[in-house]
Parts: structure tokens; sequence; C-alpha cells
């Protein structure tokens, strides 16, 4: 059974940095597409940034420059560094992943795999 579990969230001031975390566990499949997304109350999910297997990042406009997605070297851990951060950035932030690349990206966030999110709260 794959299990996903986000850790890091927490209340920051404007301009502060969080650093997320996704421990997955129970993967066996050699290529995934893992992203992190978030939605905030009222409005849909949306993509934030997305790492494959090969290495490949994409972010969303609003987070570039600002978020890092990264995968630790040796486990299946994937992280999400926000710096510079802004109340635009406040939502629940989910870790998702997939094999099947085509259906977890930014743009469509219909991965096989979900975490249960951690709250990311920005105060001005």
């Amino acid at each position: 059974q794959v299990q996903l579990v986000e850790s890091g969230g927490g209340s920051v001031q404007s301009g502060g940095s969080l650093k997320l975390s996704c421990k997955i566990s129970g993967y066996s499949h050699t290529t995934f597409s893992l992203g992190w997304f978030r939605q905030a109350p009222g409005k849909e999910r949306e993509g934030v940034a997305t790492i494959e297997s090969d290495g490949t990042t994409k972010y969303a406009d609003s987070v570039k420059g600002r978020f890092t997605i990264s995968q630790a070297p040796t486990e299946m851990t994937f992280y999400l560094q926000m710096t510079t951060l802004n109340p635009e950035d406040t939502a629940m932030y989910y870790c998702a992943a997939d094999y099947w690349r085509p259906r977890c990206t930014l743009q469509l966030p219909k991965c096989q795999y979900w975490g249960r999110g951690t709250q990311v709260t920005v105060s001005s």
C-alpha cells in the first residue's frame, strides 16, 4: 500500500520560509512523477511544482524563483523549499505521486496517490 505523509507546514509571517517534506512508502514503481499541489479555501486545487524520476522539475509561474522541489538522494522523500512567502501562498499543501506522468502534472492533478496535506499559513 502506497502512503504519502506530508510534514513541515506551519504559520509564518510574510517574507518567511518553510520546508515541506513528503515521505513515500510502499511505492514499487521504477518511475514517478511527484508533485506538490495546494488548495486554498474556496479555490480549486492548483499545481505548485513537480519532479520526475529523470530529475525534470516544473513550477507554477506564481512560485518560480521562490520555491524549490527536490528529492532526498537515497530515499523516497521529497521536499518543497518555500521562500519569500506571501499571504497568497496560504493553503493546504498536498504531495501526490504517480507512475504515469501524463495524469500527474501541474495542469492535471489526477495523480494516483495523495497525502492528507499540511497547512501553510502566511500572515501579512
